[in-house]
């Protein structure tokens, strides 16, 4: 068999299983998965023997781990008194214990810190408050009630508060794929060049903003299909055509790093990717109308089409002198602002139509999202925004066009962006529908990174990118807004008592209308105080070409590569080719 090449952007992604968290899903692995072709979503055993134990107040979940997975070979373990006697490093429910505590290490300032602390596993925080207290290393060896290996295989995690839905996690390898200590502790700050894992795939080239490769694991363990597909007749053939097959089905992949959509999109068309996610600016000449172009359909390329669990957004900084705050002046201005975005163009220019408005921070496929709910959050009214502004005093006082503060001060907006030309056409329309209601506005361009680093220290006014879910949970949409979570996924730094307080009743509450109450109530407070203008929710298309087999999207899902295969492969030929998606 041979292997296949990806195209990637550089940017981050709502829906994208090059980036990052795609690339390190095939690597490590999380004890739990899901069934690749159920629907509805399924959560199956991964490296544990069986889906976990949870006990009846939902505060205990015990995992065993299976006996005889082994992690790739690796200079870092050469020493190691962890090796069997054939120099094996074997996967433990103790290398579980460690992974989830280097979220709680000061050192790495990990912004998923929240999601372990939500959990209020007791122990983790108070070695947490004594590193950053004594600025000492991190305590990895002192034994913690919240987060045990009971045995060699038997992981146990104690949380402090019900969250029927927290075992998801268990099933996303960005935040509890296996990491050994011995790897982290030889590569140092080098660490993320060197990724070690349990999985199907080991990282053997990396040239950065270029290139990755990926091969077949040779310390994988032998794992053939199984899984119980949907009725759905694209799943039922594949499933026949995976069964008996031994994963991952290509030896290879090459994740070639390329930023702009139209280079991607010619590659594709050469032939040289095996899949890709259509750019927004090709999807008028690839499937217009919402179907396949007719030359694409004489190459034998196949369509597929499916409403993401992601959404589109910019956020409000709340701590801003111009944006931010609870009066009712200040919640007038982002709601005028909201209100003056043109919705309607963003969908048609920028996404050529492939998106559903959004009308809360709740993506598709997650429990809590309604398909019929309605809101002001994808109003598009550009004189109720000036009605808006009016009334609080955001009036043109100098008569220059522009309205300034109901002190009288000038009234300048100011919008994060990138450089890439994705960005700059969102920035017209911020522009043009601004300047509509007497709003002038300007840009800070600068790099992800950079953004990044200034959206964790609170510096930005407003930004705007895409949130992917990792799990049905539609929870995680309105942790964005949870007051405990600012500076980490609270971009906003939002902090509402009644809004936190719903967060958490409806975090401990199993599914149900109960639930869902709660978390419409949640949802109205986002739209009244607007420290979120959700924009859309994108729908993708993705073109597969003719020998390219076993494609199935998965709303959740990461770790899929091991399942897909070419029939060019099989023969020996060229490596499959996967086509990046673009950046969101």
């Amino acid at each position: 068999m041979a292997g296949y090449r990806i195209g990637c952007c550089t940017g981050p992604c709502a829906v994208c299983a090059v980036c990052g968290v795609g690339l390190i899903s095939q690597i490590l692995e999380a004890p739990l998965t899901y069934d690749y072709l159920a629907r509805p979503v399924r959560l199956v055993a991964n490296t544990a023997q069986e889906l976990p134990e949870i006990s009846t107040d939902g505060l205990t979940i015990t995992l065993r781990i299976r006996p005889g997975i082994y992690f790739a070979e690796d200079p870092a373990f050469r020493g190691s008194s962890r090796l069997d006697a054939q120099g094996r490093r074997e996967l433990t429910a103790e290398d579980y214990v460690y992974s989830i505590k280097r979220f709680f290490d000061p050192q790495y300032a990990s912004s998923d810190l929240y999601i372990f602390e939500g959990a209020q596993m007791a122990g983790l925080a108070e070695l947490r408050q004594r590193a950053l207290k004594t600025r000492k290393p991190f305590d990895y060896d002192t034994p913690v009630p919240g987060l045990r290996a009971l045995d060699r295989y038997t992981l146990r995690i104690q949380m402090g508060q019900p969250d029927p839905r927290w075992v998801y996690n268990l099933a996303t390898p960005a935040l509890t794929g296996a990491v050994a200590r011995e790897v982290v502790e030889h590569y140092g700050k080098d660490i993320g060049a060197h990724p070690v894992g349990t999985g199907p795939f080991r990282l053997a080239n990396w040239r950065r903003a270029s290139r990755i490769e990926l091969v077949k694991s040779p310390s994988y363990r032998h794992r053939v299909y199984e899984g119980t597909p949907s009725d759905d007749p694209q799943a039922q053939a594949i499933a026949q055509r995976l069964k008996g097959r031994t994963l991952p089905c290509v030896d290879r992949i090459v994740v070639d790093v390329v930023e702009e959509a139209q280079p991607r999109w010619l590659t594709f068309l050469q032939g040289d990717l095996d899949w890709m996610q259509v750019p927004a600016a090709f999807v008028p000449l690839a499937v217009p109308g919402g179907r396949l172009a007719p030359f694409l359909q004489r190459k034998g390329v196949r369509l597929e089409t499916a409403l993401t669990a992601s959404m589109s957004m910019h956020y409000f900084s709340m701590d801003d002198p111009v944006v931010g705050g609870y009066t009712p002046d200040r919640v007038a201005l982002r709601r005028a602002i909201a209100l003056a975005y043109d919705g309607p163009s963003d969908i048609r220019l920028l996404r050529n139509g492939m998106a559903l408005p959004a009308q809360s921070t709740l993506a598709p496929h997650t429990v809590g999202y309604e398909a019929e709910y309605r809101s002001d959050m994808s109003a598009y009214d550009p004189a109720r925004a000036r009605a808006l502004l009016d009334v609080y005093g955001y009036v043109d006082r100098d008569g220059d066009g522009f309205r300034e503060t109901p002190a009288g001060k000038p009234l300048v907006l100011r919008i994060a962006s990138l450089s890439t030309q994705a960005d700059r056409a969102a920035n017209e329309l911020w522009k043009r529908s601004l300047n509509a209601v007497g709003l002038r506005v300007e840009f800070d361009v600068s790099t992800w990174p950079e953004l990044l680093k200034k959206t964790r220290t609170g510096s930005l006014q407003i930004w705007g990118y895409s949130w992917s879910a990792q799990s049905p949970d539609g929870g995680f949409f309105l942790s964005i807004a949870y007051g405990p979570n600012s500076g980490d996924s609270n971009d906003a730094r939002f902090s509402w008592p009644a809004f936190d307080r719903l967060f958490e009743q409806q975090r401990r509450l199993p599914d149900g209308p109960h639930r869902l109450a709660l978390m419409r109530q949640a949802k109205d407070l986002l739209v009244a105080y607007m420290p979120y203008k959700v924009h859309r929710h994108d729908r993708a298309a993705w073109l597969q070409q003719p020998w390219l087999q076993h494609f199935w999207a998965h709303p959740f899902m990461r770790d899929t590569w091991q399942y897909l295969d070419t029939e060019r492969s099989s023969a020996g030929a060229a490596p499959l080719a996967a086509a990046p998606v673009g950046r969101s």
